[in-house]
């Protein structure tokens, strides 16, 4: 049987009616762990999971919350046989990915390119605007930001026939104003260098074409005008020109100050966070030393720049890599190499972007084990921001088939995982008895139908540590494997390590 094969066990069930195990399959469908502060949840499930995963040799993506979490997983990969696959890429490490030189590279057209790389950008964008300030659902400010991106990133093209982060944002900086016109007709800036840059190789072209054409040809040119249609229409980058001067010079130029400022900072702010070292050094400027696809390899790729200690530069860097990530995982053919990956995420609400349904929809087709651990629901709520957000979450956790709940003082939580557990019927004894004249009693049963677990129950599981023998219980909730009414009550071992480990140690 391929070491790979979906219904290959990972986690033997304990206490159904007959033999059950939590498979591959169920693991490329993804997981949800939910716990509150101390309650287990990445000691205890989590940790078997990783090693699990890891033991059953799975490549990865770790993002990082906390500056603890490298010498976890350092540990995992120890107890695993795995130290040799754990890629940590942090300041120092030696490890660079290059994002615009690795989605530039990829194969495709000119405008298969731009559009990769500028839905890497805006989903970035995207991901910290809803963090920040909740998404707006006016699709004016959106279809603004894609138009300033694609073009900004294809003037830099057509001039320079490459990209760089520090070009991009001195092109945006000194694209021409209203108020500042006559200032910079007089002064060189990254604009218009760009733009001459641009015009000149667009010359050239021009001048290529006609070299190869007859004289008869170019003298049956009617007018200026005949010549420029044939212009735009036989060379894509005279017609491409074009766009750009009436975006940047008409369209953009016309725009009010105030709207347009939000624009740039939304993309410029983005640009200058890239900028500034470690994040400038790691992803943007130095030659790529590995690329999403070695976790198809068996790689388990950490991306070390905490949220806790990086904050919103290492959140949005994160959120970058994890994108591309997602991209390169689902472009994989399963049939070269079956090896499942998993992308995983302790504190998840700090790393999701709008295309993560949609992903996470087809995961399980591209073997892609996702795990997501949070406190609660209202912490998606708060990272998912916009109208409408519940459904969103609700939606969005719909796509993850295994649940594991912990103890958790938040309502809601506790309510949403009563709730997905659901009810069942229980008989109901009830007993009546008269002494009028003559005793008589009687017995009857009905009936009942109620909670299968209570929501107040989740606040009493046990969390661990030496008061509780370091056993973390949470109830696991498992769509389509037949457990005894859908779910199963666990306790997992904080000082759990494989077996076959602790024979040979």
């Amino acid at each position: 049987m391929n070491s790979y094969d979906l219904d290959n066990a990972l986690i033997e069930l304990t206490g159904v009616s007959d033999k059950k195990s939590w498979t591959i399959r169920q693991a490329v469908e993804g997981v949800q762990i939910f716990g509150g502060i101390g309650s287990g949840k990445t000691s205890g499930s989590g940790r078997l999971l990783a090693l699990k995963y890891l033991s059953a040799g799975f490549g990865g993506l770790v993002l990082s919350t906390k500056p603890d979490e490298k010498e976890m997983w350092a540990e995992y990969c120890k107890i695993t046989g795995r130290e040799n696959d754990l890629l940590v890429v942090e300041p120092g490490s030696g490890h660079f990915f290059n994002f615009l030189e690795y989605e530039s590279s990829r194969a495709g057209s000119s405008n298969a390119i731009t559009e990769n790389i500028v839905s890497v950008l805006k989903t970035v964008i995207r991901a910290s605007e809803e963090k920040s300030n909740g998404k707006s659902d006016d699709p004016f400010w959106e279809t603004a930001l894609d138009m300033l991106i694609f073009n900004v990133i294809d003037l830099c093209k057509l001039a320079y026939g490459s990209l760089s982060v520090k070009r991009m944002f001195e092109i945006v900086q000194s694209i021409p104003k209203p108020e500042s016109n006559e200032e910079q007709s007089t002064s060189v800036n990254a604009f218009r260098d760009a733009f001459d840059n641009a015009r000149e190789n667009v010359v050239n072209r021009i001048e290529a074409w006609k070299g190869k054409q007859t004289v008869e040809t170019l003298t049956d040119i009617e007018d200026e005008n005949s010549f420029n249609e044939i212009i735009t229409r036989e060379i894509p980058e005279a017609r491409l020109l074009k766009f750009l001067d009436q975006f940047f010079m008409e369209t953009y130029y016309n725009l009010s100050e105030k709207t347009r400022s939000i624009i740039d900072f939304s993309f410029t702010g983005f640009l200058f966070r890239l900028l500034r070292d470690p994040v400038n050094d790691l992803f943007c400027q130095n030659v790529s030393t590995f690329t999403p696809e070695d976790s198809i390899k068996g790689k388990i790729i950490l991306i070390n720049l905490p949220v806790k200690v990086y904050d919103k530069i290492g959140r949005d860097c994160q959120v970058m890599f994890k994108y591309i990530w997602q991209r390169a995982m689902e472009k994989r053919s399963i049939r070269e190499d079956a090896r499942p990956v998993f992308l995983w995420a302790d504190e998840a609400q700090n790393f999701l972007h709008e295309h993560d349904a949609e992903y996470q929809a087809t995961a399980r087709s591209s073997r892609i084990a996702t795990v997501y651990i949070s406190q609660n629901l209202p912490n998606y709520y708060a990272n998912m921001g916009g109208a409408k957000a519940e459904y969103r979450v609700k939606s969005f956790l719909g796509t993850l088939a295994t649940k594991i709940f912990h103890a958790n003082a938040d309502i809601e939580t506790n309510r949403y995982a009563s709730d997905l557990i659901g009810d069942d019927f229980y008989e109901e004894m009830s007993k009546t008895s008269t002494a009028a004249g003559q005793f008589s009693a009687s017995r009857t049963k009905s009936l009942k139908l109620d909670r299968l677990v209570r929501p107040e129950e989740f606040m009493s599981l046990k969390t661990g540590g030496p008061a509780n023998d370091f056993r973390v219980e949470g109830y696991l909730h498992c769509q389509g494997n037949s457990l005894s009414r859908n779910h199963i009550k666990m306790a997992f071992n904080q000082n759990y390590k494989p077996i076959s480990k602790l024979i040979e140690a």
